[in-house]
């Protein structure tokens, strides 16, 4: 059992984190609704909280930029191979340009826990013109 929670500390057998979305394109101002699935490990882990990004890349230029942040925090015990599900919703900002060769979007969300472990996960999303 020792071995086990060395384990996930080191991020080995940990919970996991996958936010699951609805769609995958959408309309700058648009509410994207989902759910974060999080995913037991090995051992019962004490969540401390979820952090979600939305990034956007500029591949011509190699950088990327956080646009927002969605926070949830919670004290939550995850049991082993428990599932659970919270709900996800976020608005995009209006001023959004359109995703293209040069320019894409997407959400990084890291799952936190009271021993410092984190589990990430990355969704790529794209962004078209509105009607």
């Amino acid at each position: 059992m020792i071995l086990r929670k060395y384990m996930s500390i080191l991020g080995i057998g940990s919970a996991q984190i996958d936010l699951i979305l609805t769609k995958e394109e959408f309309n700058p101002g648009e509410c994207i609704k989902g759910y974060f699935l999080i995913k037991g490990g090995v051992i019962e882990q004490q969540l401390k909280r979820i952090d979600c990004d939305l990034v956007a890349a500029d591949l011509s230029a190699g950088s990327e930029n956080v646009l927002e942040t969605a926070n949830i925090l919670t004290s939550k015990q995850i049991q082993s191979d428990e599932q659970n599900r919270i709900d996800f919703v976020f608005r995009l900002p209006q001023n959004l340009t359109e995703s293209n060769e040069e320019r894409s979007y997407f959400f990084n969300t890291r799952l936190v826990f009271d021993e410092g472990v984190i589990s990430k996960d990355q969704d790529f999303i794209t962004v078209v013109k509105g009607d």
